[in-house]
């Protein structure tokens, strides 16, 4: 996994960006990138499945899904429409609820899975 800058300041957001890089750590050819607008973007073979930003010192954090997944956590709670993404499954966490890490961990995996190539998804698959 190639790591990028860190953008994000707050002990927060960093420490929400580290967990989330551990998460990402046995996921295949994960690639971190800033993408032009600062966030720390997280990507397999090119296609994102994560995007983290930092907005006055609180950490954002947005997850490849699909729109029935959407549906189903905009339900729950805890999770928010992705603003200009969202139309596409996109969900982000509710900054004011606050991460649960086990439910997060599960999501970023299935993003993984949704973004990457069959033959990636078989692999990883595989190693469980």
């Amino acid at each position: 996994m190639t790591m990028a800058g860190v953008q994000m300041k707050s002990e927060q957001s960093v420490d929400m960006l580290e967990r989330v890089r551990k998460i990402c750590s046995p996921l295949l050819e994960v690639e971190e990138v800033i993408d032009g607008f600062g966030h720390n973007v997280m990507k397999v073979r090119g296609k994102t499945f994560i995007m983290m930003g930092e907005h006055e010192g609180t950490p954002s954090l947005s997850l490849k899904s699909d729109k029935e997944a959407q549906s189903l956590l905009l339900q729950q709670g805890g999770y928010v429409r992705t603003p200009y993404i969202g139309q596409h499954g996109w969900v982000s966490l509710d900054t004011a609820v606050g991460p649960n890490w086990d439910e997060l961990s599960e999501l970023v995996k299935e993003a993984y899975l949704r973004a990457a190539p069959k033959k990636l998804v078989k692999q990883v698959l595989g190693q469980e």
